[in-house]
């Protein structure tokens, strides 16, 4: 009788044991609180404007969320400082020589495609959403071995207008309800206003952009924390792709597009359940090709092609 207890006590022990350890086996295989990552790029503001502004005066909405997020205020792009390459580098993690018109694809596929192959979702839980078409490339690469493959939906620009770009409203009027009816689990988001009048030479005009885009960082953020699919498990990022020149002559502002500080020195915000809040980091080297590892490491997608890294410090 006593082997019997004995024995039954050993099993119900095992069997206690094997629960946990299914237990904790499930726990590590969702390792982050993240199931949504949006990534906002904002073209073409110079720091000097918005985080490194008189008393940040031009991005009250950024520096009321960052009580929620983490800021990086050595953030870096490194490679080409133009649109179409800044773009690329953020979601294909490597600094690429693309053509700024449009008429040539990235050469590495993206996090976005990476994620589709990986996941074996429907390309309408991917998306890309710019304002400016010649930015639909995003969607797709010249690699042979991913060309026409696992490409997320695009809405680019807007037909019939010459300029192939369309307002930010309508953009992010776009992502709304892209997020209402297909609910993506990734989307890149691209607003082009500042970017547009900057080159437009309208100073009034950039720094009007520049209020605008940080109320629409907010709007964005709050849109996603009010649908059930989203709050809580959404992480926004938030960075451009390059700067502008910076070099104290008047209307340095207008353009962009060579190795100097004003160019290279760009954002990096981010607000999610995996981050840090209330935080800014001047630590590390971090760049435009992390955001691309970053965003696969909270997906948790392998990159085939990157060569840049998690932003660990921004974790908590």
């Amino acid at each position: 009788m006593k082997k019997i207890i004995l024995s039954l006590l050993v099993c119900t022990s095992l069997f206690a044991c094997s629960s946990d350890d299914n237990k904790n086996e499930k726990k590590e295989d969702k390792k982050y609180k993240t199931e949504n990552v949006v990534l906002l790029v904002i073209d073409g503001p110079r720091m000097t404007e918005t985080w490194q502004g008189k008393n940040q005066e031009l991005i009250p909405n950024r520096v009321a969320l960052l009580k929620e997020g983490v800021f990086i205020s050595n953030f870096r792009n490194n490679g080409l400082t133009n649109t179409n390459a800044g773009h690329t580098a953020l979601i294909t993690g490597v600094y690429d020589s693309i053509q700024n018109n449009g008429k040539e694809l990235p050469t590495n596929p993206s996090v976005l495609q990476h994620w589709l192959q990986q996941s074996k979702k429907d390309n309408s839980k991917a998306w890309v959403i710019v304002s400016k078409d010649k930015l639909e490339v995003l969607n797709n690469t010249k690699n042979k071995e991913w060309n026409g493959k696992f490409m997320p939906k695009a809405d680019a620009g807007i037909s019939g207008n010459p300029s192939g770009y369309r307002e930010d409203a309508v953009t992010i009027a776009n992502f709304k309800k892209v997020i209402s009816t297909d609910k993506p689990n990734v989307v890149v988001i691209n607003l082009k206003d500042v970017d547009s009048y900057g080159h437009a030479n309208k100073w009034k005009e950039y720094i009007q952009a520049i209020k605008t885009t940080d109320q629409s960082i907010k709007e964005i953020w709050d849109f996603l924390q009010s649908q059930p699919d989203y709050k809580g498990k959404t992480t926004l990022m938030v960075s451009n792709d390059h700067g502008r020149h910076s070099d104290g002559i008047k209307d340095s502002f207008v353009n962009h597009g060579d190795a100097c500080i004003g160019c290279r020195h760009i954002e990096f915000f981010a607000m999610g359940p995996d981050f840090k809040q209330n935080t800014t980091i001047s630590t590390g080297s971090y760049e435009q090709i992390d955001v691309a590892n970053t965003m696969a490491e909270l997906l948790g997608v392998k990159l085939e092609y990157s060569k840049g890294k998690v932003i660990k410090d921004i974790f908590k």
